[in-house]
């Protein structure tokens, strides 16, 4: 049986389009992409570190006697003027008590040391009399020997005996003021707590060493110390620096002048600092992970004028990018679009877009940072190539921007 044309003509469309169908339905898809375009641009390749701002100069003001610090006169935060402005006051210590048998004593001793006065008070009048009787003996016998009356022996002799009573009468008077002096050292033992002080002081003063203001107080309130106790510390805010601490291996990098960023101190802008000194010595510190790392102090001053830098003060914290290298234009494209290629995996390579195809191509690689990398050659500007390449894509695969999908 034969068909006729028009269900001949039929079927023939029918298989023409279910033909047509397949070929769509199992035809390579092109790859959706993130496309970058090759550009030179301003790169800077930074050591991030966390820091600390510090006044550069700390004074530490303790206490120079033992005694009673008094009621703090200044707050922290005031300001304070150098050699003017009293920041503190310290009482000397006050007198023990006495127990029954170190009072008694004490009363002996000082009944004892006024019988010793009155005994050196005796012996100075008898010193005074002999030297009185001394004087008017060596007197006449000087008159006599004068008109002939009497010998050059007995003018000496009289000489001699008023320089011995001269001698005996300073001694008596040494012993007077050293009887004088046991008699004030036994009553000063049974001065009581809390007696007035004759003399009228009252307190040892403390004045500021420097104009700025305080930053820290070790009490408010009136307690007692001992000599070295710490009082309060003052600093001149505006004179600020930054400490942080580097990983040794990038502290070896950089050196004294190199510039860094302080950002995250709380301002709107960033902040200009310029390292001053890398410490010469390492410490052991132990990360969250428990890796053993060695770590040194980098000093930076701060060059940003204290009126941009509004609020920062002693211990603030603060992020610091450490500018290791930059460059106004240099030829680069993303981290994310390179990937190891070649025999063994040490080249590197991108996907370039070339009119939907991606094409593989080895580059050569210079400087790198946390987000883009230095392309020294491979690549042109203006050339599109592929970021975060997927498995799914080979050299010559169809590709389509993501972005135009969307």
């Amino acid at each position: 049986m034969s068909l006729k044309p028009q269900t001949f003509l039929t079927a023939a469309a029918i298989a023409a389009v279910a033909l047509g169908l397949a070929w769509v339905a199992f035809r390579p898809q092109p790859v959706p992409v993130d496309l970058h375009t090759v550009a030179e641009a301003p790169m800077r390749i930074t050591i991030n570190a966390d820091g600390q701002t510090r006044i550069r100069e700390v004074y530490e003001i303790s206490a120079p006697i033992a005694g009673t610090a008094r009621r703090s006169p200044v707050a922290v935060g005031d300001q304070v003027r150098g050699g003017q402005t009293v920041v503190a006051e310290v009482e000397p210590a006050a007198p023990a008590l006495l127990d029954t048998r170190t009072r008694t004593q004490a009363e002996a001793a000082l009944r004892e040391s006024e019988a010793a006065l009155r005994v050196a008070e005796s012996d100075l009048r008898t010193a005074d009399e002999d030297l009185t009787y001394a004087q008017s003996q060596y007197e006449r016998a000087r008159n006599l020997f004068d008109r002939g009356t009497a010998t050059l022996a007995r003018l000496e002799d009289a000489e001699r005996r008023l320089a011995v009573a001269t001698s005996s009468q300073a001694a008596a008077q040494s012993r007077l003021e050293m009887a004088l002096g046991a008699v004030d050292r036994a009553r000063a033992t049974l001065i009581e707590p809390g007696e007035a002080d004759t003399d009228g002081t009252c307190c040892v003063s403390l004045v500021a060493p420097a104009d700025g203001v305080v930053l820290d107080l070790a009490a408010e309130s009136a307690r007692p110390v001992v000599p070295g106790a710490p009082l309060l510390s003052i600093g001149d805010p505006a004179d600020l620096e930054i400490v942080a601490d580097l990983l040794s291996s990038d502290a070896v990098r950089v050196g004294p002048g190199t510039r860094a960023i302080v950002e995250r101190w709380g301002g709107p802008d960033p902040l200009e600092a310029v390292l001053r000194r890398v410490e010469p010595a390492a410490r052991t510190h132990v990360s969250a992970l428990g890796i053993e790392e060695q770590r040194v102090d980098v000093i930076f001053d701060l060059v940003s004028p204290p009126e941009d830098r509004p609020g920062l003060g002693h211990g603030f914290s603060v992020f610091l990018r450490v500018v290791e290298w930059e460059q106004d234009r240099v030829l680069q494209v993303p981290l994310s679009a390179v990937f190891r290629d070649g025999d063994g995996g040490d080249g590197w390579a991108v996907f370039v877009a070339a009119n939907g195809v991606a094409r593989l191509r080895p580059v050569a690689l210079g400087r790198r940072s946390a987000t883009v990398v230095e392309v020294l050659d491979g690549l042109d500007p203006a050339e599109q190539v592929v970021t975060h390449p997927s498995d799914a894509l080979t050299d010559g695969s169809a590709i389509v921007e993501r972005a135009a999908l969307r």
